[in-house]
């Protein structure tokens, strides 16, 4: 008698027999379904050395799976005396081969990772879990910079919250004194007076129903979008488009404004949008890596300072757990979270 039970994780055959001689085991074929793949089992025997075999094929795609489960005439005589009922059982177990990972999943861990020779030196520049003031993180942070291209000067706070809950999500806008030192494109949803008034004001693109349009073709050629509330009726159609990408108007992020020439100076002189993620951390980009020193000391202290004032209402305990700051593709410098919250500029700069 021959029995299956197939699981999602793996396969169990048994085969149980009260009496078994090498000439009743004569070739035969058993052939059965699971929810995946199909299998399909092949019992013979080996006429000279007496010893069975029983074998399982699964098939999925184009990988096959083979297992040989080999029990000696010895054995199952032997398993035989040992049950009253004179029954000899042998098992085997098949793991199904598991699936593909995608994604983040499919990445290597942090610690099979290989990093390139020039990440290593410059990784040797700083003490590894050592908090440094902020005077020193940044001109070490100057010092790490060594790419062909300019980098952009990054900062990262892990906070005290969980953004799944309403009170303790925190989502706002800094103004960078210093600029980001990148162009910013603006777009513009408006209408009437209202055009006049945007394309004076600087932006690069303006348009109404037609650029609603535009972006819903395919068309994203600005890094802002800033539109006046009496667009935003139309504008909601925009939503899946323009949500994933991080560009769809929002009060909080200031990009929905009766003042759309104000909005359009700030954007273009360096303001910012930030907001926690998932895990709590604030990702913020406060210069490139070619400011002087004392110009991303500003941008800096204006970012810590804005995250600082839009504290939620819900963030219980300590606000701040840590704080970083790096380049593009440089290492990450702790900071002293003390020191960088009392932390007072010169009165020169």
């Amino acid at each position: 008698m021959a029995t299956c039970t197939a699981p999602s994780s793996s396969l169990m055959l048994t085969y149980a027999a009260s009496t078994v001689h090498p000439q009743d085991l004569t070739l035969s074929v058993l052939s059965f379904k699971s929810k995946s793949p199909a299998f399909s089992l092949k019992t013979s025997i080996d006429g000279k050395s007496g010893v069975r075999w029983a074998d399982i094929c699964a098939r999925r795609g184009s990988k096959n799976v083979m297992v040989a489960a080999v029990a000696t005439e010895a054995e199952v005589a032997e398993a035989a005396e040992e049950e009253d009922g004179g029954s000899a059982t042998a098992t085997v177990t098949v793991t199904a081969p598991s699936k593909p990972k995608k994604g983040k999943a499919a990445l290597p861990l942090k610690r099979d990772r290989t990093r390139s020779k020039r990440f290593l030196e410059i990784q040797k520049l700083r003490e590894n879990k050592k908090e440094y003031d902020v005077n020193t993180a940044i001109s070490l942070l100057k010092e790490m910079s060594c790419s062909k291209f300019v980098e952009t000067a990054e900062a990262h706070f892990r906070l005290n919250i969980d953004p799944k809950y309403n009170d303790q999500q925190l989502r706002a806008t800094v103004n960078l004194p210093k600029g980001t030192g990148q162009k910013v494109k603006v777009a513009v949803l408006t209408q009437g007076e209202k055009f006049d008034e945007a394309k004076n004001a600087g932006a690069d693109i303006v348009g109404g129903e037609d650029l609603i349009e535009q972006i819903k073709g395919g068309f994203m050629d600005f890094d802002k979008l800033i539109a006046s509330p009496d667009m935003m009726v139309k504008v909601a159609s925009l939503g899946k488009i323009l949500g994933p990408r991080g560009l769809m108007p929002n009060p909080k992020a200031g990009t929905v404004t009766p003042n759309i020439p104000q909005a359009i100076e700030e954007f273009k002189k360096g303001k910012v949008e930030y907001r926690a993620d998932k895990t709590g951390i604030v990702h913020i980009p406060f210069g490139k890596v070619d400011f002087s020193e004392d110009d991303l000391l500003v941008n800096f202290l204006a970012a810590v300072k804005s995250i600082e004032t839009n504290k939620p209402k819900g963030a219980k305990g300590v606000y701040w757990k840590s704080a970083h700051i790096c380049t593009s593709m440089g290492p990450s410098i702790k900071l002293n979270i003390r020191e960088m919250l009392d932390y007072k500029p010169p009165s020169n700069i």
